[in-house]
Order: C-alpha cells, then sequence, then structure tokens
C-alpha cells in the first residue's frame, strides 16, 4: 500500500518513523515550508519531518498552499493508496479526498473531546486524570470524522505536558501503525463521533458538556489568581515546560517584571500562614517561594525571570531581599 505521510514537527516524527521501520511503503512526506530563524532571519531550518525523510531518501513536498494546482498535481502522480496526517495543517477537500482509501488524521485526545490545536495542554489544565490518541478519518469540517481507534494513558498528578507529549508520541506511532494495517488488510471500523457521547455507564451525554482545545496564546498562558491552588498547578503543569505560564512580580518601589512558572507543588499545610486580603498573596521564607490563594497554598519550585535563566526558586529567593514586599498580579 502506497501511504502519503504528512506532518511537521518533533512530534510527527516517531510515526513516520515506526511506519518505515515496520515496512510500510511511504512514497512522499508533506511538510511545512523551511522557517526562516535567526536575529535577521536570513537562515532558513528545514522541519524536524522533513530532515528526518529526507535521512531515509523520501521525497519531500513543500506546498506554500495546499490547493495550489501544481502541487495538487504532483501529490497525485505518487498514486498513494492511503495519506496518514500527524501534527499538520488543516486539509482541503481536495487533498483528503484524494487516496483511495482516504485520508486519517492522529490526534491527541479521546475524541470527540478536546477537539482543537491543544488538546494536551488543555486537557492538563482542566484536571483530567486520563487522556490519549485517537485515529480518524478526515472529512469537511475539523475534528469530526469517524473515529477508527483509541488509545487510553492516564495522567498522573504531577504530568506536566511535555510528559504527556512524550507518552503520546510514543502510543500514537503505534496507534498509526495499527491503523493502516487494518485500513489494508480491510479489517477498519469507522465509527461516527456522536456514538462515543456516552459515559462509562452507557448514558448519552450532553454535547454541550465536551470540553474545547483552541490555540494557546501569550496572554492564554497568564495565571489567573483568582484560582484556587490546585487549578494554578494545573495550569502550570499544562503549559510546562512550554509555552510556559506567567505572572507579574511588582516589587515595592513598583517596579514590574514577567515571572514564567515552570514547576509548583501544593502545601498540604497552610497553618499560621495568613489568608490573602486579595486573589493571592506571597508569603517568601526561608528560601521557599509560597503564594497564599483564596483555596490552598501553592508553592513554586521553579522559575525563570524575563531575560534571566531558568533557575529552582531557592536559587531566586537566596540573598534577593528587594523581594520582600513584593506581590503578584
Amino acid at each position: 500500500m502506497r501511504i502519503i505521510y504528512m506532518g511537521t514537527p518533533e512530534f510527527a516524527v516517531e510515526p513516520l518513523r515506526t511506519l518505515l521501520d515496520n515496512g510500510e511503503e511511504v512514497v512522499a512526506v508533506v511538510t511545512n515550508p523551511d522557517k526562516p530563524i535567526g536575529r535577521h532571519q536570513d537562515t532558513l531550518q528545514a522541519s524536524p519531518v522533513k530532515q528526518f525523510a529526507l535521512e531515509r531518501g523520501i521525497p519531500v513536498l513543500q506546498p506554500e498552499r495546499l490547493k495550489d494546482e501544481n502541487f495538487l498535481a504532483e501529490l497525485r502522480s505518487y498514486e498513494a493508496d492511503l495519506q496518514v496526517v500527524v501534527a499538520f495543517r488543516m486539509l482541503p477537500e481536495a487533498v483528503w479526498d484524494m487516496p483511495r482509501m482516504g485520508t486519517f488524521n492522529l490526534h491527541t485526545a479521546l475524541l470527540p473531546d478536546y477537539r482543537g490545536a491543544a488538546p494536551m495542554n488543555w486537557a492538563i489544565i482542566n484536571g483530567e486524570t486520563e487522556t490519549g490518541v485517537t485515529t480518524f478519518f478526515l472529512d469537511h469540517d475539523i475534528d469530526t470524522g469517524r473515529i477508527i481507534m483509541q488509545e487510553r494513558t492516564p495522567i498522573a498528578p504531577d504530568d506536566n505536558v511535555g510528559d504527556i507529549h512524550d507518552r503520546l508520541m510514543t502510543i500514537g506511532a503505534a496507534l498509526v501503525l495499527k491503523t493502516v494495517r487494518a485500513i489494508a488488510d480491510g479489517t477498519a471500523q469507522s465509527i461516527p463521533q456522536d456514538q462515543f457521547l456516552r459515559d462509562a455507564e452507557g448514558e448519552p451525554v450532553n454535547p454541550a458538556t465536551l470540553h474545547h482545545a483552541p490555540k494557546i496564546f501569550k496572554e492564554t498562558c497568564r495565571i489567573d489568581w483568582t484560582k484556587t491552588a490546585q487549578e494554578v498547578h494545573n495550569f502550570v503543569r499544562g503549559l510546562s515546560p512550554y509555552p510556559g505560564a506567567w505572572t507579574t512580580l511588582v516589587m515595592p518601589d513598583g517596579k514590574r517584571t514577567d515571572l514564567k512558572v515552570y514547576r509548583t507543588h501544593l502545601e498540604k499545610e497552610a497553618a499560621g500562614l495568613p489568608s490573602p486580603s486579595d486573589s493571592a498573596a506571597l508569603a517568601l521564607e526561608e528560601g521557599t517561594f509560597r503564594v497564599l490563594t483564596r483555596q490552598g497554598v501553592l508553592v513554586i519550585d521553579e522559575l525563570q525571570l524575563a531575560g534571566k535563566r531558568r533557575m529552582a526558586a531557592a536559587d531566586f529567593l537566596r540573598g534577593a531581599r528587594f523581594c520582600e514586599g513584593a506581590h503578584i498580579e
């Protein structure tokens, strides 16, 4: 079976590697154009998928526009039976409807829950204890096609999005291979997503209760200190190590600086600590960076000041008397 593979970031390399190492025939790879980097944007960097494909001697297509007639003609020339998409752009119908066996996508969530661009982040931010990967056939609406297969995995209390990324990359690679082989031998069964709208007891689930996973921007990453300590802890985990949750540290003299937060933990004993008069207050003592929220105490373990290196909070506080009387926003 002739396969066209589409993907761009590091996450998409492992499924491609797995297909090739298991003897599948990938006839071409489609990835994003090389990206300008450097201070003057005068150096082009190939995507991880392109770099890997070239190492394996696979032809690479890098269209600027997926509806370009020259690209469509070139894609058609490979006479692929199936297209596999992992972490790529939204495809027009002219592309996903081209192969005779269709086009399927690997999504890093248990569809129909967490449709969108950042499902791994939002699952952790929302305090989920389980996630997974789904393969599904593409159709007209994003992330709504018929589900082929799913694989589940737990989210541990202190897992961050980096942990889940690496775990789902491995699980997803195996599921892509399993899906390709089921499609090839005719045993794959695809099921409409509305049939998945049932709870553990088989009762219907209201579609309105499903979570969305929209793209994350800088302002999305700002910590809301009106939340509980547990909610902020989940928020930090869901954005660590990238792009990173952030807050603003305000010095007693009014000077403000942004502060990224990479690792936190909940303090079980809050006895003797004052309740904050506002949404949150700082208690900086004995090298411990505590944030007193309206419900619970959060300890910041690892952080990064704007323009500085990432460091342990204890190192940051060592000798940092300028922080006395500071607050966060």
